[in-house]
């Protein structure tokens, strides 16, 4: 009994620590975006600003125009999550259900694809949406989503399409629902956990994209936010950098992706967790 009372001890000494180890430097942002600009030059931690200056926040976000910016993040990353995940799961079904010649190998070489960098498959992808004349678009960030644009979601979803018992469907199609029909129906509400966690994924992925909207917007209306906070750490050429207002920014874009972590993290375990389930 000692020995389990001291593991367990050591358990959450170590979980302590990573937690304090992660949480230090969001405190510290958080601090940082209360301070004053001659506070926020200081080498100390400094914990304990002087006054708290709200202000920040609101002297940052009208220092450029992040309300489109947050327009255009909202709309890319809404219409890229749900494509994401309807393709995904409509690919998914596909393959855990259907027999077709070549099936097995095609599912291969999606696993595949999951192993390749995504850097290495960029300048083609450039090459054919400038073919196509979509560049500097929301196209690129946006329709590639919804034709299966994610191979570990497909993966994901056909382990837990094969987990829901075959009688379901059968007992469907004697009711004369045919395929669409009994994917809509029967698959889509039972994978509602999964498909959560799928939607959690994707939404960060998105919302924190660089690189995307980097290489396929050059208009200034069409930035994103991770492209406006690159932008706004760029604006003070021959002026001291105002960190304070940095911070306040980068506060403002962890904030949504901790809200919506927070509130789903139990559905977002537990979608993870029955992937792997067989009925």
């Amino acid at each position: 009994m000692m020995r389990s009372v001291f593991g367990k001890c050591v358990i959450y000494l170590l979980l302590a620590a990573g937690a304090v180890f992660f949480l230090v430097p969001f405190v510290w942002m958080l601090i940082t975006s209360l301070k004053g600009p001659e506070q926020a030059y200081q080498l100390t931690l400094g914990l304990k600003p002087t006054e708290l200056r709200w202000q920040n926040y609101r002297d940052a976000w009208a220092a450029l125009p992040f309300t489109r910016f947050l327009f255009n993040t909202l709309f890319i990353t809404v219409t890229a999550t749900v494509g994401q995940v309807f393709s995904a799961t409509l690919v998914a079904y596909g393959f855990a259900r259907f027999r077709f010649p070549g099936r097995r190998v095609l599912f291969v070489v999606l696993l595949s694809t999951m192993m390749i960098p995504s850097v290495v498959t960029l300048v083609p992808t450039f090459l054919l949406w400038r073919w196509v004349g979509l560049i500097d678009t929301f196209d690129p960030l946006v329709l590639g989503s919804w034709f299966g644009g994610n191979a570990f979601f497909i993966f994901l979803a056909r382990q837990f399409f094969m987990g829901i018992p075959v009688e379901l469907e059968e007992a469907a199609r004697l009711e004369g629902a045919s395929a669409v029909r009994v994917y809509w129906h029967i698959m889509l509400p039972l994978a509602k956990p999964l498909m959560l966690a799928m939607v959690l994924i994707a939404f960060v992925a998105q919302w924190n994209d660089f690189l995307g909207p980097l290489v396929f917007l050059n208009d200034f209306d069409k930035y994103t936010m991770t492209l406006g906070l690159r932008f706004f750490e760029g604006s003070f050429m021959g002026e001291a950098p105002k960190w304070h207002w940095m911070m306040a920014m980068t506060t403002l874009m962890a904030l949504p992706v901790l809200l919506i972590f927070f509130v789903a993290q139990r559905r977002f375990v537990e979608g993870v967790s029955l992937t792997g389930m067989k009925g």
